[in-house]
C-alpha cells in the first residue's frame, strides 16, 4: 500500500469522500447499497424495486423507481471512515446533484456499461473538472449480455482523454476483476494486464521527474513508492482511473473499495475548496487548512425541510474541529447557535455522532436560520468567508400556482418558500405585471416532482396553469378622443365632458399626462378625476385586455355643471374619452421579446437554429465554448418558449440548455392580435 505521512493525526488520513455522479439507471443507488452491505454498514442489501435502498428512501423516489435527492451514507473499511453522496441523474435535478460536489475530495463518475456514455455523463465529468475535485470512473453492470467493455473503455479515452486509464480490469466474461496497478502479471478478459500496469505507472510517473528517471533506468517502479506523485497526478486529472464492477454480482466491490482506502485522496491532499473572504471586486481567495486544530470552517451543501422534524442542515467540515458543545455562527449572522446534536446520516437514519473532522459529512438540526450554501464557523474574523459559488443551470421552466382554497395564499408562499430552501435550482416569484406567483425549475418532471411533494407531504392542494404572457398595448398613431358623460337618477346627477388627444411615446418612455384646459372649461379640481380615469384604461387595457404603455395623453377641454359635476363623472368622462381615442390611434399589442442563449452539441446546431426560426425567433450568432458545444444567441418571442426544454432535449439528446432574460416590447404579427382581440371580447361578454 503506498504511504501517507503528512504529520497530521491519523484520523485526518482515515478519511475519504466521494460523490457518485453520473445518468439516471447507471446503478448508482444500487452501487451504493452494495458498497455498503460489503464493508458490513448493514445486514442484508436493499432493492430498488421494492423501496428499500438506504439512499431512496423519500416515498416519491420509491414509488418513481428513481433517485430525486442527493442522499448521504458513510461506511468504515480497513479503518477507514468513507462518506458516499448518492446524486439523481435526470438533468432537471442538477439542484440535488452539483451540490454534492462541494463536499468532496473524488467526483465518481458512473457509467451503464449496458448504455455507455450518456449527455449527464459528459456534464458531470465536466462539472468535477470545473471544481477541480479528482474524478474517477466507475463502469457498473460489467456482467450485463452482449456488452463490449473494451469498446466502452476506448469510447471513454476518446470522450474524456487518454488519461482515464483503468486500475482494475474484468476477468471471467464480468464475473470478477483484476488488479493492474499493483499486480504487473496476470490475464484479463483483456488480454494480458501487464500493458494496462506500464500505460499507469507511466502515467502516474510523468508528473515527478525523479520517477521518470528511475522508471527510465529500471523499466519499472514499484507501485507503493508511487502515492505522492498519484495524488498529483489526479489533482490535476493527470490521470482519471477507471474501475470496472457489477453491484448486482458483487464483481469488483471489494476492489473499489481498496482503491478508494489506498489511492484516493484524504482532505490534506485534494485540491483545496475554492473559499473567498468579502464581496464582489474586493473578494479575495482564502485557504481552509484540514487541520482539526485551527478555528472551524464548514459549508451546508445540503438543508432538508421535514414538516415534522423541522430543518436539517448537512455540511461538511473543511477547517477544525466540531463537537456537540460547539458554538457556530452561519454566515455573518451575529447570534451563534449551539451543537446540541450532531448527525452522520445514514439515509434517512440520524447517527449521533461525538465530533467531526476536516472531511467528515455530518448534520445539524433544529436550526431554522441555516440555509442552502452558508458557511458555519466558530471565529468572528470569518464571519464574510463563502465558498465561491456553483455556476448551477438558470430555471426558466415557469407554472403558475394558486392555493385550491380560497385564502390560502400566505399559506401557499410559506410552503413554497420551504421547498425552494431545499433546491436551490427551485425558484418562486410574484410577476407583477400578470399578478401571479410562478414556480420555475429546470424542467416539466422538475415541476412535477415539486407538486407531488406539495400534495403528498404537505397535504396542501394547489391549481396550476402555464404563466400568462405579459402583454402590452400601445398605440402606433396621434388621436383625439371625446365623451359627455351625463346621468340624472332623480336626486343629484352627474355631468362631466372631456375633449383629450393622445399620441405615442417611443418604446419603454411609459405614460406622460398634460393638462391643457383654459378658461375654467373644466374646472382645476376635476383634473386628478380625469386622470384617474385615463389611469384606470392603462391598467386594464383597451383592446385586449393588457396595460397601456408609451402614450401620452393631453386633456385640452370639456365643460361642467356648476351642481352636477363631481369627482366619478369626471373619471368616468376620462376613461371613455381616452377608450375612444385608443380605438383610432390604431392600437397594437406588444409581446415581451427575449434574449435566449443556449447551450447545444455541434451536431444539433443547424436543428436548433432552424427550430429557433419556426418560432418567430432571430439567431444573432454563435460561439464555441469548447468541448463539442456551441452557444447560439438570439431572441425569439416569449410565448413561443412554452414547453421549449421539451423540445430542446428531444433536438440534442437531452444535452441542450437555454436561459433567457427580457430584451424589448415589439408589435405582435396582425394575425396574433387579432386572436387576443377576439378572446378579450368573448371574455368580456362573458
Amino acid at each position: 500500500m503506498p504511504s501517507r505521512s503528512n504529520g497530521l493525526p491519523a484520523e485526518m488520513e482515515a478519511v475519504r469522500t466521494l460523490a457518485l455522479v453520473g445518468a439516471s439507471a447507471a446503478g448508482k443507488s444500487s452501487l451504493a447499497e452494495s458498497l455498503l452491505h460489503k464493508a458490513g454498514a448493514i445486514a442484508a442489501c436493499g432493492s430498488i424495486e421494492r423501496g428499500s435502498t438506504v439512499s431512496d428512501f423519500d416515498p416519491l423516489e420509491r414509488r418513481m423507481l428513481h433517485s430525486l435527492n442527493a442522499s448521504v451514507m458513510h461506511l468504515t473499511h480497513a479503518g477507514t471512515r468513507i462518506h458516499f453522496i448518492d446524486t439523481p441523474g435526470g438533468p432537471d435535478f442538477l439542484g440535488q446533484s452539483l451540490p454534492a460536489l462541494e463536499a468532496v475530495e473524488t467526483a465518481a463518475v458512473v457509467i451503464n456499461a449496458a448504455t455507455g456514455i450518456e449527455p449527464m455523463t459528459v456534464r458531470m465529468m465536466e462539472y468535477a473538472a470545473s471544481r477541480h475535485l479528482a474524478r474517477m470512473i466507475i463502469v457498473n453492470k460489467i456482467d450485463s449480455q452482449g456488452v463490449s467493455l473494451a469498446g466502452l473503455l476506448a469510447d471513454i479515452q476518446a470522450t474524456f482523454g487518454r488519461e482515464c486509464l483503468p486500475l482494475n480490469l474484468p476477468d471471467g466474461v464480468g464475473r470478477q476483476v483484476v488488479d493492474c496497478f499493483f499486480n504487473r502479471f496476470g490475464q484479463s478478459d483483456f488480454g494480458p494486464v501487464e500493458a494496462a500496469h506500464r500505460a499507469l505507472v507511466e502515467q502516474v510517473v510523468e508528473v515527478d521527474a525523479a520517477f521518470v528517471d528511475r522508471y527510465l533506468e529500471e523499466g519499472d517502479v514499484d507501485p507503493a513508492e508511487l502515492h505522492a506523485p498519484l495524488e498529483q497526478a489526479l489533482r490535476e486529472g493527470h490521470l482519471i482511473p477507471v474501475c470496472f464492477v457489477s453491484s448486482r454480482s458483487g464483481a469488483g466491490l471489494a476492489e473499489l473499495l481498496d482503491v478508494i482506502v489506498k489511492l484516493l485522496p484524504d482532505p490534506t491532499e485534494a485540491n483545496p475548496p475554492n473559499f473567498i473572504v468579502g464581496e464582489g471586486a474586493e473578494a479575495k481567495p482564502m485557504e481552509a487548512k484540514p487541520d482539526p486544530s485551527l478555528h472551524v470552517l464548514a459549508h451546508v451543501f445540503k438543508v432538508t425541510v421535514d414538516p415534522y422534524v423541522g430543518k436539517m442542515g448537512i455540511f461538511r467540515v473543511h477547517q477544525g474541529t466540531l463537537t456537540r458543545d460547539s458554538q457556530l455562527y452561519i454566515g455573518d449572522g451575529r447570534k451563534p447557535f449551539k451543537v446540541g446534536h450532531l448527525f452522520m446520516l445514514q439515509g434517512k437514519d440520524h447517527v449521533e455522532v461525538s465530533h467531526a473532522v476536516p472531511g467528515d459529512i455530518v448534520a445539524v438540526a433544529k436550526v431554522e436560520e441555516i440555509h442552502f450554501d452558508a458557511v458555519l464557523h466558530d471565529a468572528a474574523e470569518d464571519a464574510h468567508v463563502h465558498l465561491a459559488p456553483l455556476a448551477f443551470p438558470v430555471p426558466v421552466h415557469g407554472l403558475a400556482v394558486e392555493p385550491k382554497r380560497h385564502g390560502d395564499e400566505q399559506r401557499a408562499w410559506e410552503i413554497l418558500g420551504k421547498l425552494a430552501a431545499e433546491d436551490p435550482c427551485l425558484r418562486i416569484e410574484h410577476v407583477a405585471a400578470t399578478n401571479e406567483t410562478v414556480l420555475y425549475g429546470l424542467g416539466e418532471l422538475h415541476l412535477r416532482i415539486v407538486l407531488e411533494r406539495l400534495r403528498e407531504v404537505y397535504r396542501f392542494e394547489v391549481l396550476t396553469r402555464p404563466p400568462r404572457i405579459a402583454y402590452r398595448e400601445t398605440v402606433t398613431a396621434p388621436a383625439e378622443g371625446h365623451h359627455r358623460h351625463k346621468k340624472q337618477t332623480g336626486g343629484a346627477g352627474q355631468f362631466a365632458e372631456v375633449f383629450l388627444r393622445i399620441e405615442p411615446l417611443a418604446r419603454g418612455a411609459g405614460f406622460e399626462f398634460a393638462d391643457e384646459v383654459r378658461g375654467g372649461a373644466i374646472p382645476g379640481q376635476f383634473i386628478p378625476a380625469v386622470e384617474k380615469g385615463v389611469r384606470e384604461v392603462l391598467a386594464y387595457g383597451a383592446i385586449a385586455g393588457y396595460p397601456v404603455v408609451d402614450v401620452r395623453v393631453v386633456v385640452y377641454d370639456g365643460k361642467h355643471h356648476s351642481v352636477d359635476s363631481k369627482d366619478i363623472a369626471f373619471a368616468t368622462a376620462g376613461r371613455k374619452a381616452f377608450m375612444a381615442a385608443i380605438r383610432e390611434a390604431r392600437p397594437a399589442v406588444l409581446e415581451p421579446i427575449v434574449q435566449i442563449e443556449i447551450a447545444v452539441p455541434e451536431h444539433a446546431v443547424g436543428d436548433v437554429t432552424s427550430d429557433l426560426s419556426s418560432r418567430r425567433g432571430l439567431v444573432t450568432g454563435t460561439s464555441g465554448l469548447g468541448g463539442g458545444t456551441v452557444a447560439i444567441g438570439g431572441q425569439v418571442p416569449e410565448a413561443e418558449l412554452a414547453s421549449y426544454q421539451s423540445r430542446l432535449n428531444a433536438m440534442t439528446s437531452g444535452q441542450g440548455r437555454y436561459t433567457i432574460a427580457l430584451s424589448h416590447y415589439e408589435a405582435v404579427p396582425p394575425a396574433v392580435q387579432q386572436a387576443l382581440v377576439g378572446q378579450y371580447r368573448v371574455r368580456d361578454e362573458d
